[in-house]
C-alpha cells in the first residue's frame, strides 16, 4: 500500500515544479523577449512565466532541504527583480518550521489545494458510446486552447486573453500530452498530461458548459490513465479545489486524498 508520507510529497510536487519549469521553456522558446526563467534554490524550483502566470511561483519549497533565509532571500529576489508577486506552493510535509518563518517574513495563504493521487493500473472499464479521447495532434495546439479556454471562462470571461496565451504555450512544452474529449466527433473538452520520472500530472482539464454532465471529465480521467499506464508511469496526481465537482470526479475515479497544499503570498 502507498501511504502519503515526505518521499510521496516530493515525488508529487517534484513532478509539478518540473511541468511549471517546461512551461517557462516553452514560453522562452514561443516568446524570446518573455523573461521567462527559472532556477532551483534550497530545493525547490522558482519559476518565472510571466507576471500574470499561475506558473509563477515555487515548487518543493522545505522538502528537499530545510527552509533557510538565505534560500527565501534568493528567491524573493529572483521574483521581485522581474515585477512578478512572490507566491509559494508548500506541502504540509515543509513542516511547521517551514511555515513559521514564511509568517515571519510576512507571508499569508491565500489558497489550499487538495493534491490527490493514486497507483497507475490499466482502465478496466469503457467509455461511453458518444464519446471519444484521443490525443491532440501538433497541428491541434490552437483548436486545444480553444477549448479548455471556454471551459475555463464561462465564469471568468475577464481571463479569456490569458488562458489562450497559456494554453497555447502549455500545449507546445516538452514532456506534456494534450487530449481531447469529443461528443459525436466534436471537441467539447480538454485535458493535458505531463509526465516525469514515473509520474502523470492530470492538469488543464475543462468542458465547455453547454456539454458538462456528459461524463467527458470522468472520460478524460480514464484515458490519461489509460495512457500513463502504457507509457510506464507508476503514480498519477492531480490537485483540484476542496469539495468541488473536479475532486469529487477525481476520487470516484480512484484518486485518494495525499495531503492539502496551502499557497502563500508575500506582503510588504
Amino acid at each position: 500500500m502507498l501511504f502519503s508520507d515526505l518521499p510521496l510529497s516530493r515525488r508529487l510536487e517534484r513532478a509539478e515544479g518540473f511541468a511549471c519549469v517546461q512551461q517557462a521553456e516553452a514560453r522562452l522558446r514561443h516568446s524570446p523577449d518573455s523573461g521567462a526563467a527559472w532556477i532551483e534554490c534550497g530545493g525547490a524550483y522558482a519559476v518565472f512565466d510571466g507576471i500574470e502566470s499561475p506558473c509563477t511561483q515555487t515548487f518543493g519549497l522545505g522538502l528537499f532541504e530545510g527552509l533557510r533565509p538565505a534560500a527565501l532571500d534568493t528567491i524573493e529576489s529572483f521574483f521581485c527583480d522581474r515585477g512578478a508577486q512572490v507566491f509559494h506552493e508548500v506541502s504540509p510535509f515543509a513542516g511547521v518550521e517551514a511555515l513559521a518563518l514564511l509568517c515571519e517574513r510576512g507571508y499569508r495563504p491565500i489558497e489550499v489545494t487538495s493534491i490527490l493521487y493514486q497507483t497507475v493500473a490499466q482502465p478496466a472499464d469503457s467509455l461511453p458510446s458518444e464519446v471519444t479521447i484521443r490525443v491532440a495532434g501538433p497541428d491541434e495546439a490552437d483548436l486545444w486552447s480553444r477549448i479548455n479556454t471556454r471551459g475555463w471562462t464561462h465564469d471568468h470571461p475577464e481571463l479569456e486573453s490569458i488562458l489562450l496565451e497559456l494554453g497555447a504555450v502549455m500545449a507546445s512544452r516538452d514532456q506534456t500530452v494534450c487530449f481531447l474529449g469529443e461528443i459525436e466527433g466534436h471537441p467539447r473538452a480538454a485535458g493535458a498530461l505531463c509526465l516525469h520520472e514515473g509520474v502523470a500530472l492530470f492538469a488543464g482539464a475543462a468542458t465547455t458548459p453547454e456539454f458538462r454532465g456528459r461524463g467527458l471529465q470522468s472520460a478524460l480521467l480514464r484515458e490519461r490513465k489509460r495512457y500513463a499506464f502504457e507509457h510506464e508511469c507508476d503514480l498519477a496526481m492531480m490537485g483540484a479545489l476542496p469539495g468541488s465537482n473536479s475532486q469529487r470526479n477525481a476520487e470516484r475515479s480512484g484518486f485518494r486524498i495525499a495531503y492539502t497544499r496551502t499557497k502563500w503570498q508575500l506582503f510588504r
